[in-house]
């Protein structure tokens, strides 16, 4: 049985995970038969109300937040080691460019939370599987330039963000959202999901697309 790590930040689409695309990660990796090892970083950053996608004035812990979908079963990411996981998967949602590194804000010139830096930069280091969904391929991107990784990467076909992956060495190229990006050398897959997704179902095919393939890595 395969374990999968599930490098969760936080909970909604505005401030942490996207919650669809964390689920279907999820529903995926168990259909499959996977050992799941959700983790989230041990943080505080600013909180958007949902209803209004304005910010809340206040702060919340995206590991605390992400043990909202992990229904409780979630490690904080720096306990985490490479030579316990067999591939790495990273959903999106605003988190995963806002909590995990800064670069929906800095874009190629982004710094990495120093713990999702070490593991990541590990898994791709012991070539093992990484996926990464929707806008989480920013994140990959900067940690695999800091590792000298050449990573072939999607983010559906956005060209501001496909320019700052490019920037960072890596590779973008352009898929729709039913689609998966596939770098058999550094053993990455990526897919758009709702960066490109207008409802659940075509984000499910895509992100069970990528799950199917990790799977098939390791």
């Amino acid at each position: 049985m395969p374990k999968i790590g599930v490098l969760l930040s936080g909970c909604g689409v505005f401030d942490g995970a996207e919650i669809h695309e964390s689920v279907f990660t999820l529903l995926a990796l168990n259909q499959k038969g996977a050992e799941i090892v959700c983790c989230a970083p041990d943080v505080e950053l600013d909180v958007i109300d949902h209803l209004t996608k304005e910010p809340a004035g206040e702060k919340r812990n995206v590991l605390t937040e992400s043990a909202r979908i992990a229904r409780g079963d979630i490690r904080d990411v720096a306990t985490v080691h490479v030579d316990e996981l067999d591939a790495l998967i990273l959903p999106g949602g605003f988190g995963a460019a806002k909590n995990l590194s800064d670069f929906a804000t800095k874009g190629a010139d982004c710094t990495v939370n120093i713990p999702v830096e070490q593991l990541v930069g590990d898994m791709l280091e012991a070539r093992k599987p990484v996926g990464a969904i929707c806008i989480a391929p920013g994140t990959l991107a900067k940690v695999a330039a800091s590792r000298g990784v050449k990573a072939t990467l999607t983010i559906g076909n956005d060209a501001g963000t496909a320019q700052a992956i490019n920037a960072l060495g890596c590779e973008h190229e352009d898929r729709c959202v039913t689609e998966i990006a596939v770098d058999e050398s550094n053993r990455v897959v990526s897919t758009p999901a709702y960066m490109l997704g207008q409802g659940p179902a075509e984000v499910y095919e895509g992100i069970r697309k990528l799950v199917d393939r990790v799977l098939e890595m390791c």
